[in-house]
């Protein structure tokens, strides 16, 4: 099957634009947007400079909705509640450019450690609000699977559909690098077809790299087939640098072949 290849890098949410040029320049088809730092989308500046980039551009758009210090299975209310609100808003203000947002799942405070069950119901009810605004806004929220840190939810594919389940407005985004931190990878293959989007970049297994496809240890051949099997959508390569995305996009293109 074929797929788009869009780039993203989080370590660049902090550099001038102008960077962004070259991720078409590289052969990629598109650019997801990290919403954070100088690209966050409740700052109408950074919504005019991202939109006359994009307009400047032939680039295809999906968005990664803000993570950092938000947390949508907290016990603590408002906490809670202004994490949904920043996500919404972000859906809100992308769907201009996307009907594509990945978002990330919450994680278990100290508090809600002592009750999961009560953070993991949090964690639905963020989901629905956030799905509502998305289907009115024409856009699909796709809940993350998360790095092998222990307090995060979704980290397995079963506790990530089972998040999603039944929920309007809500897919889900396989990060294979994520996967890898973890150890399942192998364990993710037989559900890439039920991706709604989807993130690669390598590392070692045990900690969030971002590293060019081929510099890890994931076994990308495995991978690589099962993606141009059954999977036609957005891929997103995530890279530390254009560069790093570029040694990326020429095994990637491979896979839709």
């Amino acid at each position: 099957m074929s797929h788009r290849i869009y780039f993203s890098s989080s370590s660049k949410v902090w550099d001038e634009i102008s960077w962004v040029y070259g991720i078409e320049e590289a052969g990629f088809q598109g650019w997801e947007v990290v919403a954070d730092g100088n690209y966050r989308l409740d700052n109408p500046e950074n919504v005019r400079r991202i939109g006359e980039t994009i307009a400047s551009t032939h680039l295809g758009i999906t968005v990664h909705a803000p993570y950092a210090d938000l947390n949508l299975a907290t016990l603590n209310y408002p906490i809670w509640k202004e994490s949904v609100r920043q996500v919404c808003r972000c859906i809100e203000t992308a769907s201009c450019w996307t009907d594509r947002v990945t978002i990330h799942p919450g994680y278990l405070s100290p508090v809600g450690k002592i009750m999961p069950g009560r953070a993991w119901d949090l964690q639905k009810d963020a989901l629905r609000e956030i799905g509502r605004v998305a289907v009115e806004h024409g856009v699909t929220a796709c809940l993350e699977n998360m790095i092998g840190v222990r307090e995060f939810l979704c980290r397995d594919p079963q506790e990530l559909l089972g998040m999603v389940e039944g929920l309007e407005g809500i897919g889900i985004t396989i990060d294979i690098g994520h996967a890898h931190t973890v150890g399942l990878v192998q364990a993710f293959l037989p559900h890439i077809g039920k991706a709604t989007h989807m993130h690669v970049h390598d590392n070692h297994g045990q900690s969030d790299e971002h590293l060019a496809i081929g510099e890890g240890t994931i076994d990308w051949e495995r991978v690589g087939r099962e993606i141009g099997r059954v999977y036609s959508g957005v891929l997103v390569i995530e890279g530390r640098s254009v560069l790093d995305g570029k040694k990326s996009l020429a095994i990637a293109r491979g896979w839709g072949r």
